[in-house]
């Protein structure tokens, strides 16, 4: 673990480290940012998946909640969210609001005022929030949460010379000083195609959706192969009926060693069902998958057990769960996560880089930060990189077989 056991603690910064230790541990800061947790991510283009929330509104936005301040710190922060949006865009937004004030409660004595704003899940609602927060004194702006509304926020921030720290899963609209705080499809193909090259695998085959998402996986998954000296012996997409895609995988299967098959849980399902039924002995191959493995349906489907995917160990994610649900009472949304680590990390920042804190070259340390998530850094154009561990498919759940990585330099 990268992180005392005990939450109260992990926020007191009692001692601050010494720039030796800064610069040797990338700014984990004692990790006031909890070690290690359950990883899933969104399909791109229908960001439906549960444990993730929503990445586009899907219906018009009720009442504009107010602004208001939490905390008293001389730090200002923004936190824009879709406070009054509809449906489970909302409901994503308030978890992740309660998730950032129980972060600045427990980690003691920030020097942080978070100004939250409401953006209503629009674009022209987000550069509205931006610029209020901005002319109130924000440093840095933490949001917005849908892909659309990222580039109005982004616009303010450039114009006043400070960063975004948004939770988009797409990483289109990454770049320069726009960093994305979310789990990145990217992160999850490179680590497990990673992992199967290093047990022997040299041949891939896969079957994706032709869609956004599928599109983002492919790039990857081609280049990740490419990079550990490995070879694509089968390539399909489907769109909508899988009967085709899936003879033709399974006539190649012979030559392959591992089979990537990268969707939310009812589609892997169906993507399974559908190979088994053009003739594929799915146990003679090694099955690998994304975040979006994490699901209930995956677990439950006889055809995937054994198959491994990428993610943060989940322990940490449970750690969270309860003490959350002490607190407010409920359960949170996957997606509170983002927002307790984001409003943590600029809180530790806060205390202990003075007036560069948000500078890019404190927020694009290359050794990275310590989160809820487990590892993460970003990279100077935007995007994230994460430390997961390897799960592996059984009946109860997702088992961890290879760990998180305690540095980036592992």
């Amino acid at each position: 673990m990268l992180g005392p056991q005990k939450p109260k603690s992990e926020f007191t910064g009692s001692k601050q480290p010494s720039a030796t230790r800064r610069t040797a541990l990338g700014l984990l800061l004692g990790a006031p940012l909890l070690a290690a947790c359950s990883s899933v991510q969104q399909s791109l283009s229908q960001f439906s998946n549960p444990f993730s929330g929503p990445d586009a509104p899907t219906a018009p936005a009720g009442p504009a909640q107010q602004p208001t301040a939490i905390g008293n710190g001389q730090v200002k922060v923004g936190l824009i969210l879709p406070l009054s949006a509809s449906g489970n865009a909302g409901v994503a937004a308030q978890s992740m609001k309660n998730a950032g004030e129980m972060a600045l409660a427990e980690f003691q004595n920030p020097n942080i005022q978070l100004l939250v704003k409401d953006d209503g899940g629009s674009p022209q609602g987000a550069q509205q929030s931006a610029q209020q927060a901005v002319s109130e004194g924000a440093e840095i702006i933490l949001g917005p949460l849908f892909a659309l509304s990222v580039p109005s926020v982004a616009q303010v921030a450039r114009a006043r010379g400070i960063s975004v720290i948004a939770f988009s899963t797409d990483s289109s609209i990454a770049s320069r000083g726009v960093y994305l705080l979310s789990f990145l499809p990217e992160s999850d193909v490179s680590r497990i195609v990673e992992y199967s090259a290093s047990i022997g695998k040299k041949s891939f085959a896969a079957l994706l959706p032709d869609n956004a998402y599928g599109n983002v996986v492919e790039a990857a998954f081609k280049t990740a192969v490419s990079r550990r000296g490995g070879r694509v012996v089968a390539f399909e997409k489907y769109s909508g009926d899988r009967a085709t895609p899936a003879r033709n995988v399974t006539q190649q299967l012979g030559q392959a060693d591992a089979l990537l098959l990268a969707d939310d849980g009812d589609s892997v399902v169906a993507s399974a069902d559908a190979l088994t039924a053009a003739g594929a002995n799915l146990r003679n191959i090694q099955l690998l998958g994304t975040g979006l493995w994490d699901n209930p349906r995956v677990f439950a489907s006889p055809g995937l057990q054994g198959g491994l995917y990428a993610a943060p160990d989940p322990a940490g994610f449970r750690a969270f769960s309860g003490r959350y649900r002490t607190r407010y009472g409920g359960e949170p949304v996957r997606t509170a996560t983002l927002a307790y680590d984001a409003v943590a990390l600029v809180a530790a920042l806060a205390r202990t880089q003075g007036a560069q804190r948000f500078s890019p070259d404190v927020l694009q340390s290359p050794s990275g930060f310590a989160g809820i998530d487990g590892l993460f850094r970003f990279r100077p154009d935007g995007t994230n990189e994460r430390g997961l561990a390897v799960m592996r498919v059984g009946n109860g759940g997702g088992v961890p077989v290879a760990g998180s990585p305690k540095s980036f330099a592992a």
